[in-house]
């Protein structure tokens, strides 16, 4: 057998995602064919503080072994960015270990799928898996990701938007525009935050007020979205320039809409994979989820949400996540289990597609030298 590769498991993060991608970890970290691959993990604490760990020889018995499987503590004080990889020592020297081959970020929402940590690795010159700067940006900010499906055509339900300085100066007008727009009820949400967090339904002024002020609380920018009666139906997304796309599925939330309670607290929300859909319906969302993961420029993974009306069965674009929930249960890999494709297989093509789009990069000639 050749030489193994060398992964580097990126996790936890100061969001307040940071256990969900403990999970996430812990699920990844089980399901690697360790004859193929060397896996080393690096935790980051909630204070941003990064910790290596020793390689794993298997999979983690607990969270907490993955959790604690870094240095001590009194080794991990903030650095600057300079040092940062030696630090880290992803080029393995200090080690003697082997150098890093590729990195698989698991961490959800701030810091970590937003694009700044795709950034820092576009800049230490390493292979990851997933979305670039610019989708892994526009994946996380609400607003800037439907005036991109706007700018495709894709069908979407009807949003307004304002910051903080503009709510503090006019709330009133952006009250009257909501509710001439919009109606009640209508969602409010932070711009630029994962899974569900700060979300909430509004049936009235009173709640409006109350929602944007709640969601002030996660973010700068507040969009305020329709209500749309609908059945919530996924579909995972895989691939780099030329995706494909997974069966669908549907979501039935255990509370009035698919917040951060109903995804990981109560475990009473349910899936129905394949979605029960007529054949024509199930195409439609498939192609529309390539054309949006393609529109905002996506590579490796995606899930891509959609509203299904029940009223007409008009199908409405929700959203692009770049780094969906990732244990074995979790919808992205049971869509492709589903589709064929089992969780160490996916795993295997996330790893194949970052390295081939790191190949292709590497082509480039960014310095302008052939002119």
């Amino acid at each position: 057998m050749g030489k193994k590769l060398h992964v580097g498991l990126l996790y936890g993060g100061k969001s307040g995602e940071h256990d969900v991608s403990l999970q996430t970890a812990f699920a990844v970290a089980g399901e690697f064919d360790y004859a193929k691959y060397e896996i080393t993990p690096f935790y980051i604490t909630k204070l941003g503080e990064w910790r290596r760990g020793a390689m794993l020889s298997g999979k983690p018995g607990s969270i907490d072994e993955l959790k604690l499987a870094a240095a001590d503590p009194s080794a991990a004080a903030a650095f600057p960015l300079a040092p940062l990889f030696e630090r880290l020592d992803l080029s393995g020297s200090a080690s003697g270990a082997s150098p890093i081959d590729v990195v698989f970020p698991l961490l959800h929402g701030t810091f970590g799928e937003d694009g700044t940590l795709q950034g820092l690795l576009e800049i230490a010159n390493i292979p990851y898996v997933g979305a670039g700067v610019l989708a892994s940006a526009v994946g996380m900010d609400k607003i800037m990701m439907k005036k991109v499906f706007a700018q495709e055509g894709l069908p979407q339900c009807v949003f307004r938007y304002f910051n903080r300085t503009q709510w503090e100066k006019d709330a009133a007008f952006f009250i009257m525009e909501c509710e001439i727009s919009l109606g009640y009820p209508c969602f409010v949400k932070p711009a630029n935050l994962g899974s569900s967090v700060g979300i909430s339904k509004a049936k009235n002024r009173d709640e409006l007020i109350a929602a944007v002020d709640y969601a002030f609380r996660f973010d700068r920018k507040v969009i305020v979205e329709e209500f749309v009666d609908a059945r919530e139906i996924e579909v995972s997304v895989l691939g780099n320039d030329e995706p494909k796309a997974s069966v669908p599925g549907e979501i039935a939330p255990s509370n009035e809409f698919y917040d951060y309670k109903a995804k990981y607290i109560d475990g009473k929300s349910t899936m129905q994979i394949p979605a029960v859909l007529p054949s024509a319906a199930t195409e439609t969302i498939r192609e529309l989820a390539v054309r949006a993961f393609l529109a905002i420029d996506g590579s490796g993974l995606a899930r891509i949400d959609f509203f299904v009306r029940k009223a007409d069965s008009q199908i409405f674009i929700n959203e692009v996540n770049t780094l969906p929930g990732f244990t074995p249960f979790s919808m992205y890999p049971l869509m492709w289990k589903a589709s064929g494709l089992p969780y160490r297989a996916l795993l295997d093509k996330l790893i194949e597609l970052a390295l081939k789009r790191y190949a292709d990069k590497q082509s480039i000639d960014y310095g302008g030298s052939g002119n």
